[in-house]
């Protein structure tokens, strides 16, 4: 991944971050999940209509995608004037540089207009709360290999893969064991020539996915 450091949020136990506060009796709830598709979108959306049945309205913008160049996007602003909510939320995204992320804010109409700049400036504090509140990662872009080892093999493997910043996976055991490691994109180099010298060439490689792997901050 190339250009600045893109991170994500983190949902512990699923559940999402939350900030609330109140402008001018209007209620503001922002929340914010980590995401992988448009599919959670729609499951969030569905969510937050059965928790805030009597909500006014229910903004949101959310991104996601395998990189910055390959990104998706959504946004609405719910029945407020256009461009007063979605857009401010989703500017808060790309200001920490985010993915995988969606934040919605709610609002619990307190009978008194707030006007075009009053509500951007309430969806973006409801969505900067959401935010800061939320646990942040740095997206890692990795490599995964799949390899087979001889059990007297094992602890060795685990050494390299750690030293190399990666993470080390049994998938099955058998008269062998079949493992993965994921390691991060800077280190292939490293990692494979240290599986090489470290093994005397008896344990191929095989390269079978890239992924970005969050890494909390």
């Amino acid at each position: 991944m190339n250009g600045p450091e893109v991170y994500t949020v983190l949902n512990p136990q699923g559940s999402p971050a939350e900030a609330e506060f109140e402008e001018r009796r209007s209620r503001f709830i922002g929340n914010c999940w980590h995401i992988d598709s448009n599919d959670d979108v729609a499951a969030i959306l569905e969510e937050m209509h059965v928790q805030h049945p009597k909500a006014r309205h229910i903004a949101y913008a959310a991104i996601w995608g395998d990189s910055p160049a390959k990104q998706s996007e959504r946004m609405s602003d719910d029945g407020e004037p256009s461009g007063t909510a979605g857009k401010p939320i989703l500017d808060c995204i790309r200001q920490q540089h985010l993915i995988d992320c969606m934040v919605t804010v709610t609002r619990y109409f307190g009978g008194v207009l707030l006007g075009s700049g009053g509500l951007i400036r309430a969806y973006s504090t409801a969505a900067s709360s959401a935010l800061h509140a939320a646990r942040i990662a740095r997206l890692v872009p990795s490599a995964v290999y799949r390899f087979a080892l001889a059990y007297s093999q094992l602890e060795l493997c685990k050494r390299v893969v750690a030293d190399e910043e990666g993470l080390f996976e049994v998938v099955e055991y058998s008269d062998h064991i079949e493992a993965q490691a994921t390691v991060p994109e800077s280190k292939t180099g490293l990692f494979e020539n240290r599986i090489t010298q470290s093994f005397n060439a008896t344990v191929s490689l095989h390269r079978t996915d890239s992924r970005n792997v969050p890494i909390p901050v």
